[in-house]
C-alpha cells in the first residue's frame, strides 16, 4: 500500500510535472468522493472548506453516485460512447469503469479545464486505449468536439451520452446556458443522452450557500437553479423517469439510503428519433 504521509512522497500515479505540495481543487474533490488520488495538503483544504458547509462532501458523493447510476442505465439502453465534460480526475469508479464493465467495447472521453486533473487523468488512463482525457474549455465546444481524442473515440453518427455533471452551475444566465448546451447537443445523433447534475433545489433559497464558491476558488460564482430552470436545459429532449429530481433520488439502488435533503439536482434525457 502506498504511503502518502509526507508531502515529499510521490506515488507512481502522480505525474512528475504536478506540484503535490500545493492543494489542487481536483484532488480535493477526489478526496471528498472517497478517492485515493490526493495528498495531505488537499485533505487539509478539504477540511477547511467542509467546515463552512458540512453537507458539501456528501452532496458531491451523491453527485458521483448519480453519475454511476446514469451510466449504468444508459449502457443498458445500448449507448457505448460517453463524452464527460468537467470530469475532474477520472479515478476509480468513474465513467469508464462503469461503461466498460457493462460493455467492453465502450469508449469514453473526459475533458476538464483543470491541468492538474488532466495530468493525473493521463497517467491513470495510460494503459486504457478506450478512454482518453484532455484539457478543454466548456465554452469552446468546437475545440472539444473536433479534438483528436474525441474524433478517435467518438462517432457522432451513433448515439453518445453527453455528461455535464456539476459544471453548468458555473455558467451564469448572461452566458445563456441553454445555448451552450445546444452547441453540443446539435452534433449528437438521435438516441443520444444528455446527463446533467446541478447545484440547486426544488425552490432555491434566497441566500444560496457560498461554500461551493470557496471550493471552486476564483473560477466563478456558483449559480443555483431550481427544478424548472434545470428542466429547461433539456428543452427538445425527452426526460426519462423520474425527471429532474434531487440527485440521490434519481433511480437509487436498492441498497442505497438516499438523503433527499442534499442540494444537487439531476436529470437524464434522450434525443428523440432514435
Amino acid at each position: 500500500m502506498e504511503r502518502q504521509d509526507t508531502a515529499t512522497e510521490r506515488p507512481a500515479w502522480a505525474p512528475p510535472e504536478v506540484d503535490i505540495d500545493t492543494p489542487s481543487i481536483a484532488r480535493v474533490y477526489d478526496h471528498w468522493i472517497g478517492g485515493t488520488h490526493n495528498f495531505p495538503v488537499d485533505r487539509e483544504l478539504a477540511r477547511k472548506v467542509a467546515a463552512g458547509n458540512p453537507d458539501l462532501p456528501a452532496t458531491l458523493r451523491a453527485n458521483r453516485a448519480f453519475l454511476r447510476r446514469a451510466v449504468r442505465e444508459l449502457s443498458a439502453l445500448g449507448i457505448r460512447q460517453f463524452l464527460d465534460i468537467g470530469s475532474g480526475i477520472p479515478a476509480e469508479g468513474n465513467v469508464h469503469d462503469v461503461a466498460l464493465a457493462a460493455h467492453p467495447d465502450s469508449t469514453v472521453v473526459y475533458v476538464d479545464i483543470d491541468p492538474v486533473a488532466v495530468a493525473h487523468g493521463r497517467a491513470l488512463l495510460a494503459d486504457e486505449p478506450r478512454a482518453a482525457v484532455f484539457q478543454g474549455d466548456l465554452y469552446k465546444s468546437e475545440e472539444i468536439l473536433d479534438a483528436e481524442d474525441t474524433r478517435r473515440l467518438i462517432d457522432f453518427g451513433r448515439p453518445v451520452a453527453l455528461i455535464l455533471a456539476a459544471v453548468l452551475h458555473f455558467v451564469p444566465d448572461d452566458d445563456d446556458p441553454l445555448a451552450l448546451v445546444r452547441r453540443y447537443t446539435e452534433r449528437l445523433a438521435p438516441g443520444s443522452a444528455l446527463v446533467i447534475s446541478h447545484a440547486g433545489a426544488e425552490e432555491v433559497p434566497r441566500a444560496a450557500p457560498e461554500a461551493a464558491e470557496q471550493y471552486r476558488g476564483a473560477v466563478s460564482q456558483v449559480i443555483w437553479r431550481d427544478n424548472r430552470e434545470l428542466a429547461a436545459l433539456f428543452e427538445g429532449w425527452e426526460l426519462v423517469s423520474p425527471g429532474v429530481v434531487r440527485a440521490p433520488l434519481w433511480r437509487p439502488e436498492p441498497a442505497e439510503t438516499p438523503d433527499p435533503g442534499l442540494a444537487m439536482l439531476a436529470g437524464v434525457a434522450l434525443k428523440p428519433g432514435g
